[in-house]
């Protein structure tokens, strides 16, 4: 208790602070009202510390250590929280990172959009107010195949607006082994009840067959729904209906088809080795009557829910009151837009659209940009052991579920210290970089790293080194 005592003596107080130079220059940065919060919030959680026995040392309280903790706070206070990062993990969409990063292209048209004025909701031909769907409708047409697109602010607002749309306060059968969990814990039964429909499920978890849906149709049946289970396999014993028997037995039935396709393909990437995923055309060809999609996963633009179907129920969608809570701004709709614009030459789009260019690299092009990276490493860090070894990547994102890409990752070994040391030091630095620990080495999966980030790493890896020969 005395030493604690002691400690607390030590402790400064806010107003002697306040009085010096280094302080008083922070008050260019930050108002005199938050700095204050931010010396009290300093000093209490050291008291605290102190109180509760936790690991402080005089160095702890003195005026210099305390003057820099507070100028760290205040500069983080200072720093916009949303940044870059550095993506050395292998997963090409990563969610906790953002999911796709855009192109060149949409980056320069929402740097173009976003400085002043847009046509968002005019028509210039005409003078007259337009729809903001107009600018990409006609884009999703030709490039799915459908009647009538919506897009609004994400796949589970989709998928929300349509059962609200078309089938609120009806019944809506869908297969036992279809109730996904859609990320972030949530899950399609719930985002049903919220939409108001009543949720029918039919078959078992493995099976599901036609006269299953047959069977539970009554004359309060909305629709039949579909989900695509694009997060995970159900392998085995299985069965599985098909859109094109659901769309037949639903036509009889004169109600509509839903079918949630969740990752947004627009391209059949099989002949770059992957398993068969359907693409959104595919699905508008096997006759469904409402498609949803997301504009962030494998379309590898940002985030959105895109709709698209049959024209009688894409108007019933869009008349309806939440259409415009979930409606999706002009920097949205500008990147989405400048995205599937690189689809109209396929070949274009999976050289220009920065997920299908990681997708479909090549081993062989892993191992030549990993040897390119280790070539421009700092010598200064030889006290870690770089090397090269072959690693897997994921595409990540609920999406290609089990499937995985052969890659190359540059990899430091040295003392556990160290590891953990770089590991912290990269990923809480500006830019940050998020690799991989494993077995007490430090990976950078180079699927994910495009080449100028590489010299960013580098350097980041150079101030580590300073950093350490310090300590």
């Amino acid at each position: 208790m005395t030493e604690a005592k002691s400690l607390l003596r030590c402790l400064p107080k806010v107003d002697e602070l306040l009085q010096q130079d280094e302080i008083t220059q922070l008050l260019e940065m930050i108002g005199r009202e938050r700095l204050v919060d931010i010396i009290r919030e300093t000093i209490n959680d050291l008291r605290s510390n102190i109180l509760l026995k936790e690991m402080v040392v005089e160095s702890d309280t003195s005026e210099e250590r305390i003057i820099e903790t507070i100028k760290e706070k205040v500069k983080k206070t200072n720093e916009i929280q949303i940044r870059k990062v550095i993506n050395g993990s292998g997963v090409v969409l990563h969610t906790n990172l953002g999911r796709a990063p855009l192109g060149s292209y949409a980056q320069e048209i929402i740097q173009e959009v976003s400085e002043g004025y847009s046509n968002l909701e005019i028509d210039l031909d005409t003078g007259k107010r337009g729809s903001r769907y107009q600018h990409i409708k006609d884009l999703i047409l030709t490039l799915t195949g459908a009647e009538d697109a919506i897009v609004v602010n994400n796949n589970a607002g989709a998928v929300l607006l349509a059962l609200s749309a078309v089938a609120k306060g009806k019944e809506v059968i869908i297969s036992r082994g279809e109730l996904v969990e859609i990320g972030g814990s949530f899950r399609v039964p719930e985002v049903m009840e919220q939409s108001g429909a009543k949720l029918v499920e039919v078959g078992a978890t493995n099976k599901s067959y036609l006269k299953d849906y047959q069977n539970a149709i009554t004359e309060n049946t909305a629709a039949l729904l579909k989900v695509h289970r694009s997060n995970f396999k159900l392998v085995g014993f299985t069965h599985e209906t098909t859109s094109e028997d659901l769309v037949a037995l639903a036509n009889q039935k004169q109600i509509p088809v839903m079918n949630d396709l969740g990752s947004g393909l627009l391209i059949d990437l099989q002949k770059y080795g992957y398993p068969y995923e359907p693409t959104v055309k595919d699905v508008v060809n096997s006759g469904c009557d409402i498609i949803t999609f997301s504009g962030d996963k494998l379309l590898g633009g940002t985030q959105a829910g895109i709709i698209v179907g049959k024209k009688h129920w894409i108007k019933i969608i869009e008349s309806h009151p939440l259409t415009r809570a979930l409606r999706v701004d002009k920097l949205t709709l500008s990147a989405l837009e400048a995205t599937l614009k690189q689809y109209i030459k396929p070949e274009k789009a999976i050289q220009q659209i920065p997920v299908l260019k990681m997708m479909i690299a090549t081993e062989e092009d892993m191992l030549k940009k990993a040897e390119e990276f280790i070539r421009q490493l700092p010598e200064s860090i030889d006290r870690l052991k770089a090397s090269i070894k072959r690693t897997t990547s994921q595409v990540g994102g609920g999406s290609y579920p089990g499937h995985e890409m052969n890659s190359y990752a540059v990899v430091f070994e040295g003392s556990q210290d160290d590891i953990v040391s770089l590991e912290r030091f990269l990923r809480t630095g500006t830019p940050s970089v998020i690799g991989r620990l494993s077995e007490g080495v430090y990976l950078l999966d180079v699927r994910t790293i495009i080449e100028k980030e590489m010299i960013i790493i580098s350097e980041r890896l150079q101030d580590w080194v300073k950093r350490s020969e310090k300590r």
